[in-house]
C-alpha cells in the first residue's frame, strides 16, 4: 500500500497489514477539430444514436479493446474527437443517449490515461454528472456513479478530485439513503462514493460522515435477537453488500484510533453476516472479518478476539460446506475463499497472488492489498491492466513507482489477448 497512505494520517491512510511486494518493469503509454453535435429528441434515440456515438456507447467496446483500439483504428485525435462528441451527448432529451453516452466516456477513461483532456472538461464532466444523478431514473444513474469513479481514478488525488467530490458527494448520499430509489443505482452509488471519497477527501470530517453512511446501510442485515439462524436476503441485499465493501475500502485509509473504534463496534456483529442464504454476503462479510484482523493485529501484535472459537468454527463450517441445498457454484467458490479466510484468522497466513499486467508483476501479499485490487478492478474492469501500467495514482497505492514510458513497437509486443487479461 501507499507509503503516503498511512493510517495515522487521516485523510492518506495506510496498509494495515502487509508489504508491498511489487515489482515494476515497464508501464504503457500512448499520445480535432469540434464539431457542433445535433442533439436527439427520445423518438431518434435508436440507430442513428448508437451510430453517432460510434461504438463508444457500447458499454463493452471500450473495456474489452483497451488501448489498443488507438493502435489500430485511430489516433488520440480520432479519440478525444468521438470523447467530445459524447460530452455533447450527456446534455441530449432522450435518457437512452444520455446514457450510451455516459457509458461510452466511462469506458474511454477506464482503457486509457486521458489527464489532460478531462482535466480541461472537469467542470463540465461533473455538471453532466451530477444533472443525470439528480434527474435520471436507475440506468442513467448507475452510468452517471460509474463515470464518476473512474473520473477521480483518473484525475488521482488533489484538488481536482476533492472538488468532484464535494459536488458530486451530497447527491451520491441522498441516492444511497433514498428508500425509494432503484436498488441497482444506490449500490453503484455505494461503491462510486466509497471509491471517491478513498481517492479525493482530504477532510477527516467527511471521511467519518461517509463511513457512517454506508454503515448505517449494511448494518441493516446485522442478525437481530428475534431472527433465526440464518439471515434471509432481500432485494436490499446486493446494496448492503456493496456498503460493506466500501465502508471496507475506507477503513483501510482512517487514523488508528478510528480503526479500534469501528473493530469495537463491529467486531461481534459482522459474524452475523456469515449466516445469510445469500453466498455474496458471505463471502464479502468473511472477507471484511479477515481485513478487520489483518487490522487489529497490524495495531496490537497480540491481539486477542475473546470469540475466537466459536468464529473458527463457522469459518471453518463455510470452508467445508457440503450443503446441498446450495448450488455446486456457490459452493466451490465459498469454500475456496473461506479456506483462506480461515487461514488469515487462525494462522495469520495469507496465500500470495501474483498479478500480471505486461511485462510487469504485481504481488498481493495482504488482505489490504487484495480488498483494493479487487475494488479497482470491478470499477475499471480489463481496463485494470492498462492503469496497473500508466495511472501514477494506482501505481503509487500499490507501490509499483513511475510509469516507464516505452515505444509503440514495444508496445505492440506487450499486447495479451482479452482471454488473458485480468
Amino acid at each position: 500500500m501507499p507509503k503516503n497512505k498511512k493510517r495515522n494520517t487521516p485523510h492518506r491512510g495506510g496498509s494495515g497489514g502487509g508489504g508491498s511486494g511489487a515489482a515494476a518493469a515497464t508501464a504503457a503509454t500512448a499520445g480535432g477539430q469540434h464539431r457542433n453535435v445535433q442533439p436527439f429528441s427520445d423518438e431518434d434515440a435508436s440507430i442513428e444514436t448508437m451510430s453517432h456515438c460510434s461504438g463508444y456507447s457500447d458499454p463493452s467496446s471500450f473495456a474489452e479493446d483497451g488501448p489498443e483500439v488507438l493502435d489500430e483504428e485511430g489516433t488520440q485525435e480520432d479519440l478525444e474527437y468521438k470523447l467530445k462528441g459524447l460530452i455533447d451527448l450527456t446534455l441530449d432529451k432522450s435518457a437512452k443517449t444520455r446514457q450510451a453516452a455516459l457509458e461510452g466516456i466511462k469506458n474511454a477513461l477506464a482503457s486509457k490515461m486521458l489527464y489532460e483532456f478531462i482535466l480541461e472538461r472537469r467542470m463540465t464532466l461533473t455538471d453532466s454528472i451530477e444533472r443525470c444523478l439528480k434527474k435520471g431514473k436507475s440506468d442513467e444513474q448507475r452510468a452517471a456513479a460509474a463515470l464518476a469513479s473512474v473520473l477521480c481514478i483518473q484525475l488521482g488525488p488533489g484538488i481536482e478530485s476533492e472538488e468532484v467530490l464535494k459536488t458530486l458527494g451530497p447527491i451520491l448520499k441522498k441516492i444511497i439513503c433514498d428508500g425509494t430509489a432503484s436498488i441497482q443505482a444506490r449500490q453503484t452509488c455505494a461503491t462510486c462514493f466509497g471509491v471517491c471519497c478513498f481517492i479525493a477527501t482530504d477532510d477527516i470530517t467527511e471521511l467519518y460522515s461517509t463511513l457512517q453512511c454506508l454503515e448505517n446501510i449494511f448494518t441493516k442485515s446485522y442478525l437481530k435477537e428475534k431472527d433465526a439462524n440464518v439471515i434471509c436476503s432481500t432485494p436490499n441485499t446486493v446494496l448492503h453488500i456493496s456498503s460493506l465493501l466500501a465502508w471496507t475500502l475506507l477503513l483501510t485509509i482512517c487514523p488508528i484510533n478510528e480503526v479500534k473504534k469501528k473493530l469495537e463496534m463491529h467486531f461481534h456483529k459482522l459474524p452475523s453476516l456469515l449466516s445469510s442464504d445469500d453466498v455474496n454476503m458471505r463471502i464479502a462479510a468473511g472477507e471484511s472479518l479477515a481485513l478487520l484482523f489483518e487490522l487489529a493485529r497490524g495495531i496490537e501484535s497480540d491481539f486477542f478476539y475473546e470469540d475466537m472459537e466459536s468464529l473458527t468454527q463457522m469459518l471453518r463450517a463455510l470452508a467445508t460446506d457440503g450443503n446441498k441445498h446450495r448450488a455446486k457454484v456457490d459452493k466451490r467458490k465459498q469454500r475456496s475463499v473461506f479456506r483462506d479466510i480461515l487461514r488469515a484468522v487462525e494462522e495469520r497466513d495469507f496465500p500470495t497472488e501474483t498479478v500480471k499486467f505486461g511485462p510487469e508483476r504485481m504481488y498481493i501479499d495482504c488482505w489490504v492489498k487484495k480488498h483494493t485490487y479487487d475494488t479497482f478492478k470491478e470499477v475499471l474492469g480489463s481496463g485494470m491492466q492498462y492503469h496497473l501500467q500508466s495511472n501514477e495514482f494506482l501505481r503509487n497505492v500499490f507501490e509499483l513507482g513511475p510509469p516507464v514510458m516505452v515505444d509503440a513497437a514495444t508496445l505492440k509486443t506487450m499486447k495479451i489477448s482479452r482471454f488473458e487479461r485480468v
